[in-house]
């Protein structure tokens, strides 16, 4: 039996490398071997312990891969061929459930959180649930998006963060042509969100973040598509809608994290009768106070969004073989190395220059 090298995050801030047996593949189950695994705000939450995780576990949930021992009932149901290389979505299908049939299935029934990719215990199956590894084994209810030809894995990675924007920042909210979207947070989802709004033919897009540190990314905000991007410490967003639109937003998307206070900024963004898409997530700093009087007297149209689906994938797959300017978005990587993955997650969690897209390259 062949074997995969892991990396096992054990306790908060403690990635130990192990040797997992790699199972034969039971009728309708593949093996992926790992050949870039993206990383988020989950991962360095999780690595910290700022987010609680069934420990111990392997993370990484943003996989692309080849399929290097499928069954044939794998691949018939998916229509594709043994060596194809594959985009792993987070959720798996039971197809069967109310949540699956409606196709909400990252709520599914049967799978939902409990055993998502990345975030499932080693004592589940095999233990190969996440990305930090050489191999992951596919179950029968696995979704995975095929490739387009001549994407390098690591850039590949951004199908995570970008079916994200075009689900939060499109689909979700629908958005239509000349809609004033205003989306709070300028990281991969956030500017995700900025290319998908400005895509879908919204009339004014305003990308916001806070501080010295964003300057960067605001200015990256600006090539994906922003009309406005802006330092709230500097500029009051309000101020700049009233001037520039003439009024409020339709549309806010807040894709911060561990932000509370941005979720009220955004129901002072909107305008009556608008919509508010929620997407980060705040942990345990929430809001002491909050009266949800905003919400009714602007009777507002409130929507929470856990996760990607397929459709917004393939959508983004399909940009990033075809938009050259996510070809621009700077990059770091680590090989499938302990001290080095621990390094990057660190400068993810507090370093002083985060990288936007972090990949381990096993």
């Amino acid at each position: 039996m062949s074997t995969a090298t892991v990396l096992v995050l054990e306790a908060p801030e403690r990635l130990v490398a192990h040797e997992f047996d790699i199972p034969g593949p039971r009728p309708g189950e593949a093996v992926l071997r790992v050949e870039a695994c993206g990383l988020c705000g989950t991962d360095h939450e999780m690595f910290t312990g700022a987010m609680p995780a069934p420990l111990p576990l392997v993370p990484g949930h943003e996989v692309i891969g080849t399929l290097e021992s499928a069954t044939p009932e794998f691949l018939a149901a998916r229509g594709l061929a043994a060596g194809d290389r594959v985009a792993l979505e987070v959720f798996q299908r039971c197809g069967e459930c109310g949540p699956c049939r409606r196709g909400a299935y990252p709520l599914c029934r049967r799978h939902g959180l409990r055993d998502s990719y990345g975030n499932t215990p080693i004592s589940v199956g095999s233990g190969l649930w996440g990305g930090y590894a050489t191999h992951m084994l596919l179950t029968a209810d696995s979704l995975v998006h095929r490739v387009p030809e001549g994407l390098d894995p690591a850039f590949a990675t951004l199908f995570n963060p970008l079916g994200a924007g075009v689900r939060w920042g499109t689909t979700l909210p629908e958005v239509s042509k000349g809609d004033v979207v205003v989306v709070l947070g300028p990281g991969l989802r956030g500017l995700s969100a900025v290319a998908s709004a400005s895509l879908a033919g919204a009339g004014f897009v305003l990308l916001t973040g806070a501080g010295e540190r964003d300057a960067e990314r605001l200015e990256l905000g600006r090539k994906l598509g922003a009309t406005e991007a802006i330092d709230i410490t500097r500029v009051d967003p309000k101020a700049l809608l009233k001037e520039q639109v003439g009024g409020l937003a339709d549309v806010v998307v807040d894709v911060t994290a561990a932000a509370p206070a941005a979720f009220t900024q955004a129901l002072d963004l909107v305008r009556p009768g608008g919509t508010v898409v929620v997407a980060g997530t705040r942990g345990t700093k929430v809001l002491d106070h909050f009266n949800p009087d905003r919400i009714v007297l602007k009777e507002l149209r409130l929507l929470g969004a856990r996760g990607v689906d397929g459709e917004a994938y393939a959508t983004a797959l399909e940009l990033l073989a075809t938009d050259a300017r996510f070809r621009a978005l700077p990059r770091r990587t680590a090989g499938l190395d302990v001290t080095a993955v621990s390094d990057l997650l660190s400068t993810m969690a507090g370093g002083s220059e985060p990288p936007l897209h972090a990949v381990v390259v096993p």
